[in-house]
């Protein structure tokens, strides 16, 4: 049946497997023959990380915005904030880096695709490109502006890259005539891409 595209078609992924490729399919291949778990426990918990979303991420914003308390206790030590709220961020050390006047924050990974999914889902598809891990590190505010995230030449860009031990989180600005809302309809105004840098918090209506 005949239908429109909407979106440029992506390659099939049929190159040769990688090295890690190669090593992630035969531990669990091992795992499974040792009896340590099998097929459907890690069919279920790739299921479970698949599902989240970045409403966790969303709810610590929120909290940080109203409470300055916990703002200041995330920006210490992110990763314990994050417990205390009851949210796994499993093994990762996660930091919060907060954008205020003259100064925004972007995350990248370089050399793959580092990113807090415990805390905000997956990584979007750019995220995981080539030209956005190379491109963001020569050229942050290009590369904002094509995300429609335009920036006074006076204001500091700072990229922060993530590795497999240290992930990022952006504490993006409130946005302003915010002041009665509550934490819930706060996290509302939160956008993933506002927590990874590349996108702003939507406006009250």
């Amino acid at each position: 049946m005949p239908h429109d595209h909407h979106a440029p078609p992506r390659p099939d992924n049929d190159e040769p497997l990688t090295y890690w490729q190669s090593m992630e399919i035969a531990v669990r291949e091992l795992l499974i023959e040792k009896g340590v778990t099998d097929a459907t426990e890690i069919a279920q918990a790739i299921d479970a990380m698949d599902a989240r979303s970045p409403a966790d991420g969303a709810k610590v914003v929120a909290r940080a915005w109203s409470d300055p308390a916990f703002k200041a206790s995330l920006l210490k030590d992110a990763s314990a904030a994050c417990h205390g709220m009851g949210f796994d961020i499993g093994p990762m050390h996660l930091i919060a880096v907060e954008n205020r006047p003259g100064l925004h924050n972007v995350v990248v990974c370089t050399l793959c695709s580092c990113y807090p999914r415990y805390l905000i889902g997956p990584p979007p598809d750019w995220y995981k490109s080539r030209a956005y891990r190379s491109r963001t590190v020569r050229e942050p505010r290009k590369v904002l502006a094509e995300f429609g995230v335009t920036l006074p030449e006076a204001t500091e860009i700072r990229v922060h890259d993530s590795t497999a031990d240290m992930r990022y989180i952006v504490l993006p600005e409130r946005p302003a005539g915010t002041d009665d809302l509550t934490e819930e309809a706060l996290a509302a105004l939160v956008t993933r891409d506002s927590m990874i840098g590349t996108g702003l918090p939507r406006q009250p209506e």
